[in-house]
């Protein structure tokens, strides 16, 4: 039988589909043991890929989640010694290899643009499939706040089989049934007397099989929701943690990068020969476009022997830049808006979610209809991008602080010619991650340079000035709104469509040289999975490829879709003559968790007593990353200075396990994004980035700082995101309460003041 193109495309979908059922059915990869041998800290037992004992019955935690001030080296040891039944003090921790049982599993699965209230098969069919393809992949990343909860099961895990395999040794040694032996403080005890320390036991217990794993009740936890105070702080007060740009390696030189100002330029001329004659020069090297190595644009580096003499040498290389000329007749910040515009104007978008049928107004009924608007953002860490590197005998060796010590390796690799067992990374804390060291162009241009200096270490250092101009930055947006309301205030039918460039296209195109296509849950999240329980509604978002590198932002879409979502809700409520507070109850009567987040917020706010005169509250209510977060804002103005002088924060992320470090990324989180509300703005002019250091891109300061309370809601569910979750409601706060002290709608960030 002849067969045909379309028989024989349905013949290998067949034989692909048996495959993928095959795979799909069979059971996750464990998480427990590595693939590869650990190496362990002398004297020490590994008793899983997680944890090891020492003799004197010391933990070693393998961490592996990069510490960026988000508290993980004191909340992870938590978990272990929670169900290892050890002091917290007696947990060691040191960096984790490369090993796929330290993928992000988490992070992949809550990338899927679900909504919330969906508990449907389906969904819960493609969440088990993206877990196991994600334990496949074994990528190991810190991001989408997903460090407790997706380590709150393994590590518990891997504590709780620690610490049957100890009994289960004991048991053999003392031939009595384990279940007869308890454990307390790092040792295991019999009724009988007999007792041994997890140290005397480590040996034994590799061999001992530890049965069926058994995690502690919530009800038996000693360590877990209680405070804890923070294992890094001393070391960050006192000096002695090591960031990244506090490596030093014997001989090491430093390095200065001062890339191409526009997108795409080149070097035409400079006056090289010259600089490199400058005291403590000791090479200058151009850096060709390394695109293809995932990092950014063309530029000159110049390497000495002191930082400053690197700086200074940089600064007189009088470089003269061509190529670029057609990106910079087209990009500015004007013309990014007005493509936005236009594409809303001529396409629907992909729609996210949709329910009944969104109608035009009724006879009976008002129509509202709203555009906002919201700008490139910079990171803007404080720690600016820097990579130490020494390629030498055909290794490479990295000092650096990442979010992703996966791609890490991988870039090293490509840029170096070397396997990546042939590279050995040497983990900082970072000073700031907040999505930018998910990047690793510096590393790329580190690694670059370091094959410049015969073996010699390099640590390459980029000023402000290159930081703030070379970003991958959060994306613009633009978002428009309609809504109808019939007499009695009822809204009837919602409708919102947004445009902005894709993150997440961007990055796989980046990192796997993917062609950007297919929707981007980040373009609409924050506005497609709202509690809020209209009828009608249909929220769809347009994708707009951007000539900007555009990069994850603490809380991603969610930092400006919640300022675009919040302000239209309380432009509801105003139009339907009801309190903001009240508007937003009546929509959540089958959210009660919601509802009592937003009840506990108010609460706090009221409890505070009657506002002065000159002063107002604004409401906003948003989840994200799993975790659902409520704050009111009180706001005065003078002279169209905008002072934010308290802000009540409730919020409900599940399980907590150190409502310490809870509070302090609340209070962060604030901060960070009210400096993106008040002051906030990235803008193209000429295909040039327009700011360049903290006087044109202010963040907010001591002064400006507000006070912070916040009521955590106890909760039994499991661990949600805490890192960023306390971003998005702060800017529609501000707004809101700006519209109840001054009448002005303020539809455009940062917040400015007419």
């Amino acid at each position: 039988m002849a067969i045909t193109r379309r028989r024989f495309l349905l013949g290998g979908l067949g034989v692909t589909g048996a495959l993928v059922l095959g795979w799909g059915v069979s059971p996750m990869r464990q998480r427990l043991e590595p693939t590869a041998p650990l190496v362990t800290p002398q004297g020490t037992v590994a008793l899983n890929g997680w944890l090891a004992i020492a003799p004197d019955s010391r933990v070693t935690l393998f961490l592996h989640k990069s510490e960026m001030g988000q508290g993980i080296s004191t909340a992870l040891p938590m978990l272990i010694a929670e169900e290892l039944d050890v002091p917290l003090s007696s947990v060691d921790i040191v960096p984790a290899g490369i090993d796929k049982i330290y993928g992000n599993v988490a992070m992949l699965v809550d990338g899927l643009p679900f909504h919330p209230d969906d508990q449907g098969a389906l969904k819960h069919g493609v969440q088990w499939t993206t877990g196991k393809f994600a334990r496949e992949l074994g990528i190991q990343v810190t991001g989408g706040s997903s460090s407790i909860k997706d380590s709150w099961l393994v590590l518990r895990q891997a504590g709780a089989s620690a610490r049957a395999m100890l009994i289960a040794a004991a048991a053999q040694q003392w031939k009595v049934p384990a279940g007869e032996c308890t454990t307390k403080g790092g040792i295991v005890s019999h009724p009988d007397g007999k007792q041994a320390s997890y140290g005397e036991l480590a040996a034994l217990a590799v061999h001992s099989n530890p049965g069926q794993i058994k995690l502690k009740d919530p009800k038996q936890f000693t360590l877990i929701g209680k405070d804890q105070p923070r294992r890094d702080s001393a070391d960050k007060v006192n000096g002695h943690a090591q960031f990244g740009i506090d490596v030093r390696v014997p001989e090491m030189l430093y390095a200065t990068v001062i890339m191409a100002p526009s997108l795409g330029g080149k070097v035409a001329s400079m006056n090289d020969a010259q600089v490199a004659q400058l005291p403590g020069v000791v090479k200058v090297h151009t850096l060709n476009d390394l695109n293809s190595k995932v990092t950014s644009v063309a530029g000159v580096v110049v390497i000495a022997k002191t930082y400053w003499q690197a700086r200074s040498a940089s600064a007189a290389l009088n470089i003269n830049w061509s190529g670029g000329e057609v990106t910079q007749q087209q990009l500015s910040s004007a013309s990014v808006m007005k493509e936005l515009r236009q594409k809303l104007d001529t396409e629907s978008g992909f729609t996210y979610y949709k329910t009944g049928s969104v109608q035009a107004a009724r006879a009976n009924e008002t129509a509202i209809h709203a555009e906002y608007t919201a700008p490139y953002l910079a990171h803007a860490t404080m720690e600016p991008m820097n990579c130490t590197a020494q390629v030498k005998n055909g290794k490479v060796s990295l000092w650096v602080g990442t979010q992703n010590p996966s791609f890490a390796l991988k870039v090293a690799s490509k840029v170096a010619g070397v396997n990546e067992d042939q590279i050995e990374l040497h983990h900082a804390f970072l000073g700031g991650g907040f999505g930018r060291r998910l990047e690793v162009d510096m590393i790329a241009q580190a690694v670059a340079v370091a094959m410049q200096t015969n073996g010699q270490a390099v640590q390459l250092i980029w000023s402000r000035e290159q930081d703030m101009s070379h970003d991958f930055y959060r994306p613009a947006a633009v978002a428009r709104f309609s809504a109808n309301l019939n007499s009695a205030g009822q809204v009837t039918s919602y409708e919102n469509r947004s445009a902005s460039g894709s993150v997440t296209q961007q990055v796989l195109q980046r990192y796997f040289g993917l062609i950007p296509a297919g929707p981007d849950k980040t373009t609409a999240e924050g506005e497609f999975d709202m509690p809020y329980e209209f009828t009608n509604q249909k929220i769809a978002s347009v994708i707009v490829p951007s000539a900007v590198p555009i990069g994850y932002w603490r809380s991603v879409g969610h930092s400006h879709n919640a300022f675009f979502k919040e302000s239209f809700i309380d432009e509801l409520a105003h139009a339907a003559k009801q309190s903001p507070i009240q508007f937003r109850r009546d929509l959540l009567k089958q959210h009660p968790r919601h509802l009592t987040v937003l009840n506990a917020a108010v609460a706090l706010a009221e409890k505070a007593g009657p506002l002065p005169q000159g002063h107002a509250h604004g409401v906003a209510l948003h989840q994200s990353f799993g975790t659902i977060v409520a704050q009111v804002a009180e706001v005065s103005v003078q002279d169209k200075e905008i002072t934010v002088h308290n802000v009540y924060c409730a919020l409900d992320c599940g399980i907590v396990v150190n409502p310490n470090v809870v509070r302090q990324q609340i209070e962060s989180a604030v901060l960070f994004g009210l400096s993106a509300a008040l002051f906030g703005e990235i803008s193209f002019k000429d295909g040039k980035v327009e700011q360049s250091n903290f006087h044109d891109y202010q963040v907010v300061r001591m002064n400006q700082a507000p006070q912070v309370q916040v009521d955590i809601i106890a909760s039994a569910e499991h661990p949600e995101g805490m890192g960023e979750p306390g971003t998005p409601p702060i800017a529609p706060a501000v707004s809101n309460a700006l519209f109840a002290l001054t009448g002005q709608r303020l539809r455009s960030l940062p917040l400015r003041l007419s």
